[in-house]
């Protein structure tokens, strides 16, 4: 930390930040801390915590939702994609506005966002506004994914690194575990909006610690161009892959309106991927696709997040109103998925490194397949003995924490060494928009199987017995299951495209 980085006195210069837009430095008594860097570390740990506990703990909140907004599935399920999609929109649109003016102010700026939005989450009156809120709440998102890894990455030097990496990934798993047992135990005590407010305090200190902590971002590359093309194709173009997934069970695939959305899709995603291509600084590097290697493992990595979010999403319903555990009880068996992660996955970089990636995420998946064909075979018939839904979920989180890692470590070596860092981009990307494909393909086949079994084609979630329910659960388990043959196809044939 060099002098010229460091205020001569404790009183910021509102004055000229306002006036210059000029980033305000870290307070000096602060930066001539020894433990500086692990405080910068602290407040990315903050982002990291709060952005996995809101992604898991809505799971859990969302049938409790669709019965107090007396709805149907797709209407409730677009609470978590509203999110996400508004995330997964604005993830490189602020990854290339950082590069251009700086990190620090956006990235304190995401967190005011994220808390205001959560605020209003909870206060909101019916779910048209909810959806509206969480979209916003997900661009604050973006903007804390979008600088969390670079301001860790430049307030530490290789020898504090790997361990601060180390902490992050920490901070991120703690916040995913947390969430549905945090959320469960809310719900049952405090009601649903306090599942949205909990992030409020963590992001609010986050904005404080950081104004004082986070040092000016380096002098930026003059010569980089916003592309503002690109940023005004990717947005409509997600939306509506995820809206064609979500609504082809309320729609039909015959409906023109779906095959009107679908066609433009398919055009804009065109378009976009032309435009990226000739951009000299294009929002997404697609150019690392045509390497049959990484191609495969960002692929692989979607599916990953899909298994995950859409078994959350399909547990939550299955808990709660199939097996009418309180909320208290599902949410520590959900828990159970992200704490075997937790678990298994240290250990998955030395076992990647014995019987090689290949093999490993094979037998990774092959451990989710046989868990999710368990819980399937279960699913309409409420066991007496807790410990094997519990051994099921354990499977299940088991082989996802064997899968991940290796698979994203092995992908970020299939690309270009020098260009890690937008690899690591991409994955995240890919991470993001795997998440929403899982929890839009569980719900679209929630709400169909649902109709089959019911034999009505009244969607809404208050007219369907625990019985439609959870016939309907198992064919969602089986889909997941297929989405995990897939993922380990892909691992087999990804090693031979990287030979």
């Amino acid at each position: 930390m060099s002098a010229e980085d460091v205020t001569p006195s404790p009183v910021f210069r509102l004055r000229d930040l306002i006036l210059h837009g000029s980033e305000p430095p870290p307070a000096e008594f602060v930066a001539r801390l020894r433990c500086y860097p692990w405080l910068v570390v602290g407040v990315t740990c903050i982002g990291a915590f709060i952005g996995q506990l809101d992604a898991s703990i809505v799971q859990l909140a969302l049938p409790t939702l669709g019965r107090i907004f007396d709805t149907s599935l797709e209407s409730i399920s677009w609470v978590s994609l509203g999110y996400l999609l508004a995330f997964a929109s604005f993830l490189p649109i602020f990854g290339q506005l950082c590069e251009i003016f700086g990190r620090k102010l956006l990235y304190l700026t995401g967190f005011l966002l994220f808390a205001g939005a959560s605020a209003l989450c909870g206060l909101a009156p019916d779910l048209t506004s909810l959806v509206a809120f969480r979209v916003l709440q997900g661009i604050g998102g973006a903007m804390l994914g979008a600088n969390s890894m670079s301001v860790l990455i430049k307030a530490t030097d290789q020898s504090r690194r790997v361990r601060a990496l180390g902490v992050f990934s920490a901070a991120q798993a703690i916040g995913v575990s947390a969430g549905p047992a945090v959320g469960g135990l809310l719900i049952g005590t405090l009601g649903w909006p306090s599942v949205f407010w909990v992030a409020v305090p963590f992001a609010l200190a986050a904005v404080i610690i950081g104004w004082l902590v986070l040092p000016r971002t380096d002098p930026q590359d003059q010569d980089q161009v916003f592309d503002w093309r690109g940023a005004l194709l990717l947005a409509p173009a997600l939306t509506l892959v995820v809206l064609v997934l979500n609504q082809v069970s309320a729609l039909g695939p015959t409906s023109l309106v779906l095959i009107a959305c679908t066609g433009t899709a398919i055009v804009l995603l065109i378009v976009f991927v032309r435009q990226e291509h000739a951009s000299a600084s294009p929002l997404v590097d697609l150019r690392m696709l045509g390497r049959p290697a990484f191609l495969g493992g960002i692929v692989a990595c979607a599916l990953g997040y899909a298994l995950l979010y859409g078994m959350f999403f399909l547990t939550s319903f299955a808990l709660v109103s199939g097996y009418h555990d309180s909320p208290t009880l599902a949410g520590l068996k959900l828990a159970v998925i992200p704490v075997a992660i937790g678990i298994v996955a240290p250990f998955s970089g030395d076992l990647s490194k014995r019987l090689g990636p290949r093999l490993l995420s094979v037998a990774a998946m092959a451990v989710c397949v046989t868990a999710l064909l368990v819980l399937s075979a279960i699913s309409t018939e409420p066991s007496n003995i807790l410990w094997i839904d519990f051994v099921g979920l354990a499977g299940f989180g088991a082989g996802l924490g064997l899968f991940i890692a290796p698979n994203n470590h092995a992908t970020i070596n299939a690309a270009p060494s020098n260009r890690s860092g937008e690899a690591g981009a991409m994955l995240n990307l890919m991470r993001v928009l795997g998440t929403s494909l899982g929890i839009a393909s569980a719900s679209s086949m929630l709400s169909w199987q649902m109709q089959v079994v019911s034999g009505t084609n009244n969607r809404r979630l208050a007219l369907f017995s625990e019985h439609h329910l959870m016939e309907a659960v198992r064919s969602g388990l089986l889909m997941l299951a297929v989405f995990a043959v897939i993922a380990g196809g892909i691992s087999i044939i990804r090693k031979t495209a990287a030979a």
